[in-house]
């Protein structure tokens, strides 16, 4: 096996078998975001309240990022084989649950199975990656997983609305049964990168892997519910914060103490690891937030479909598919901290567009903040992919690449909670402010609503009424309008600095040879 992995050339079979891998991974990406434009219809066809739709999605969330870090340990035990082989079957298989559900409650609990088996997929394509190819075929390796994994979240809410909108909810879940079964029976038959060792089991830290969960878990259910429950104001909110600072406390005390630790922190230790995982973090952000963000933006303010959105939403999509080949031709031929500020210095630039947005932006004024964003994504993705682990030990890879993983994942999830918080507050700033200036002593106000009052003439008594609530919806949309401004303003500041923090960044050191087996 060394001597194949020793070899410059890649192996046909090791590509297939990968190629299937990464497809198992899409799958996992793309179903966190794909039911995001279809909640509605799938409140509709469960008969489900508002409060309880939004847990299709958070359930998927906090089942995921409870079992990335954990799948390190469990690829070491179970080996890749069995590993992926599992996760691929049972995320399938709920896939296959989540679509006959009939009711909230076997929704939720599905999803969140799937979540849980569906995670296991995603650290283990990025391990696989760096052990088994040659490392100076990482430029051609490393843009198909920096693609897979900022191309699937895009696309998903895209994906949604058009499976949606001709076919039913049900088709967001059985998408993923022919496929899941075949990339099932590829990893059983395929994969032959490593051996299980079983010895693992008997020291598994079951106390570790609680403490784990409360704190992930509780971690994940604050940043997605504290903007809407107003954060502390909240008992639930205040209860879940305290319950994830003890589980931090009791995990990160077994991960210094354990014979076997669920989670091996020493990665941590090398330098460029720690860096690549803050830029990880921070292109969650980035990947994330802005999916978010435009959308919201497109719907309460152009009053676009959930289709309209998808399609407006492509362009980014597209621009990462295209700038994939280009990112990966340029990791062989220039210093990765170039590549990397080149990104975030093209992302910073994006966002500052945006910073002038009025109510009438179309598809054509977001076309080159999208363009920017999705060129810029894949620029800093495979670099910063391989600077965190393309040159650590093999031995260290299967965990770090758990990590790795969960740091892009919180990155999204504290991005969102973040930009909900920010949006709420300076909304209401800026609301206020612009409520002090709109005033009956200034002529002005009062011609604008004469004007407004004849144009609802047709109405009779109720005209200025009409004129009245017509204008307080032109506050409050201006108010949004800044309050979106601001936040793209910080998001500028926040890549700007991204550039600066490339100075802490070790030049990778050039190799002959990829990683050594799996073990």
């Amino acid at each position: 096996m060394s001597s194949a992995v020793q070899s410059a050339s890649i192996d046909g079979r090791k590509l297939v078998t990968f190629i299937f891998m990464v497809f198992g991974m899409f799958m996992a990406i793309l179903d966190i975001q794909i039911v995001s434009a279809s909640l509605s219809e799938i409140q509709a066809g469960l008969g489900a309240s508002q409060d309880d739709i939004p847990w299709v999605q958070t359930s998927y969330l906090i089942a995921e990022v409870i079992m990335i870090p954990l799948s390190g340990y469990l690829s070491r035990m179970l080996s890749t084989r069995w590993m992926f082989a599992f996760s691929a079957a049972g995320f399938t298989i709920m896939s296959l649950l989540c679509a006959t559900a009939s009711t909230i409650e076997e929704m939720i609990l599905y999803r969140a199975l799937q979540g849980f088996l569906g995670g296991g997929m995603i650290p283990t394509v990025f391990a696989t990656a760096y052990l088994i190819f040659p490392r100076e075929k990482f430029n051609v390796i490393s843009p198909v997983i920096g693609l897979v994994a900022t191309l699937a979240p895009t696309i998903g809410p895209t994906l949604g609305g058009y499976l949606t909108e001709f076919g039913s909810w049900h088709w967001l879940f059985l998408i993923n049964v022919v496929p899941g079964i075949f990339v099932t029976l590829a990893a059983v038959t395929m994969i032959d990168f490593d051996e299980p060792d079983f010895s693992l089991l008997d020291h598994f830290d079951w106390w570790g892997f609680a403490a784990m969960a409360v704190f992930l878990g509780s971690l994940e259910f604050v940043l997605e519910e504290g903007a809407g429950d107003d954060w502390f104001q909240s008992e639930e909110i205040l209860f879940f914060t305290v319950l994830c600072a003890a589980g931090g406390f009791a995990f990160f005390w077994r991960a210094f103490t354990a014979r076997e630790p669920i989670v091996d922190l020493r990665a941590f230790g090398d330098k460029n690891f720690a860096m690549g995982s803050i830029f990880s973090f921070v292109m969650g952000v980035g990947l994330y937030g802005l999916t978010y963000l435009y959308p919201v933006y497109l719907s309460s303010v152009r009053d676009y479909t959930s289709l309209q959105i998808g399609e407006t939403m492509f362009v980014s999509g597209l621009a990462m598919f295209l700038t994939a080949p280009i990112a990966g031709r340029l990791t062989s031929l220039l210093d990765p901290r170039l590549i990397m500020g080149i990104g975030f210095a093209g992302f910073a630039i994006g966002t500052w567009m945006v910073t002038g947005i009025t109510h009438d932006w179309d598809f054509w004024e977001l076309l080159v903040p999208q363009i920017l964003r999705g060129c810029s994504l894949m620029l800093c993705m495979v670099p910063i992919n391989n600077i965190a682990l393309g040159m650590l030990p093999p031995h260290m890879i299967k965990n770090a690449s758990g990590l790795f993983n969960l740091t892009r994942n919180l990155g999204g999830a504290v991005g969102l909670a973040v930009i909900n918080t920010v949006l709420s507050n300076r909304q209401d700033f800026h609301y206020e402010r612009i409520a002090e200036t709109v005033n009956w002593s200034r002529p002005v106000v009062n011609e604008t609503l004469n004007s407004m009052a004849q144009a609802f003439s047709s109405l009779g008594e109720t005209a200025q009424t009409a004129a009245l609530k017509s204008l307080s919806q032109i506050v409050t949309r201006e108010a949004f309008l800044m309050s979106f401004s601001d936040l793209f303003l910080i998001l500028t500041g926040l890549f700007l600095s991204l550039v600066l923090a490339l100075l802490f960044v070790e030049k990778p050191k050039p190799a002959a040879a990829g990683g050594g087996g799996g073990h």
